[in-house]
């Protein structure tokens, strides 16, 4: 309890810093929005993997027999499925990825997962596996050694495993076909797509863009704007997109309180608020008032009049204990307040449920 008292005093520190610096929270374009269009593609193969050293798949696999027979037929090979034995051959589904840009002949890696019952396919080379992507296509052939990082060792009652043996990567082991064109800004424009959507930040974003370029950035919705490539960018479209990402901009988040019952972890952001309110629970008493105060500029001074909001907030219990935090009205001072008296975190967190469920908290309140 100790522990978890002091993690959640060490977070509300945390957070009164947090509110306290959050001109700092300014980061680049690049990390919080992406071009639209430069994607990724899935791709997916069926295989065999052999050259297993009896840990393949047993004769109850029919895939195997029958791949292996087919396999074998476009060699020139006949022979009769019901004498094969594919101890040392396993049938396995092969992913990867197609990365925006790559031309053909570039290379990617691979990853080999047993579809069967085979025990392990360390040590088997993939046979060469044609993989496809959503519209059937042929993208990638992927072949080479199979690397599963685990192992299988024991036999009868007495074994060890490491790790999943039946899944193993083959680095660089699929060499791309076919390219997945990417003209980006081809008719003069393109978009940018937000990570988490935001009137405010796609309003930023573009006020950003316009700033440096001109005006050619137009939030189009909360999480897309639009940009009109500059004449003088036309021929130079990576230039004007690495300008764009490299700009700095303030992003904007819903207030959220994020809490983990089973820890007792609460995460809360800077704008987290709460109304004028007074809550009792058990032993527990905390009071929470707001006064507003104005600063007025020096007389002849180009300053404006400034209305802040001064807040007290007390907590004591039944032995006296007490606590006077002079701050905004937030969760931190709550938490805080709570931590003085030895609330424990269950305690806490049915406070919070309370006051979001009185109105009284401005923020989502998010349980896992």
């Amino acid at each position: 309890m100790k522990k978890l008292t002091a993690l959640l005093t060490a977070l509300c520190c945390l957070f009164t810093f947090s509110v306290a610096f959050a001109d700092a929270a300014v980061t680049r374009i690049k990390d919080i929005a992406k071009v639209q269009g430069v994607r990724s593609n899935q791709l997916v193969g069926y295989g065999l993997v052999v050259g297993l050293n009896g840990t393949g798949d047993s004769n109850k696999t029919i895939e195997v027999l029958q791949s292996v027979t087919n396999m074998l037929r476009e060699f020139g090979v006949t022979i009769d499925q019901s004498q094969l034995k594919t101890k040392n051959v396993a049938a396995v589904m092969v992913t990867a990825t197609l990365p925006p840009f790559v031309r053909e002949g570039d290379t990617i890696d691979v990853t080999t997962s047993s579809m069967g019952d085979a025990k392990s396919i360390q040590g088997g080379t993939l046979i060469q596996t044609p993989l496809r992507a959503g519209n059937g296509l042929v993208y990638a052939v992927a072949q080479g050694a199979v690397s599963t990082g685990g192992f299988t060792a024991g036999n009868g009652g007495n074994g060890r495993q490491k790790n999943f043996p039946t899944v193993g990567t083959t680095p660089n082991g699929a060499i791309v076909e076919r390219t997945v064109e990417d003209d980006i800004g081809a008719n003069g424009t393109l978009s940018l797509s937000l990570s988490n959507p935001d009137f405010t930040t796609a309003a930023r974003v573009a006020q950003a863009i316009n700033l440096r370029f001109g005006n050619v950035a137009r939030a189009a919705n909360p999480g897309r704007i639009d940009l009109a490539i500059p004449p003088y960018y036309r021929g130079n479209v990576v230039g004007f997109v690495a300008g764009i990402e490299d700009l700095p901009v303030m992003p904007d988040n819903i207030a959220k309180v994020v809490v983990n019952e089973r820890t007792g972890t609460i995460v809360m952001g800077g704008d987290v608020s709460v109304d004028n309110i007074a809550i009792t629970q058990g032993g527990l008493s905390i009071s929470i008032t707001t006064e507003e105060e104005s600063d007025q500029p020096a007389p002849l001074s180009l300053g404006t009049t400034v209305t802040t909001k001064k807040t007290d907030v007390e907590a004591t219990e039944d032995k006296a204990s007490s606590i006077i935090l002079p701050a905004t009205a937030n969760v931190s001072d709550i938490v805080g307040a709570l931590n003085a008296v030895g609330a424990t975190p269950r305690d806490i967190i049915s406070i919070l449920q309370t006051i979001k469920a009185s109105g009284a908290l401005h923020a989502d309140l998010e349980i896992i």
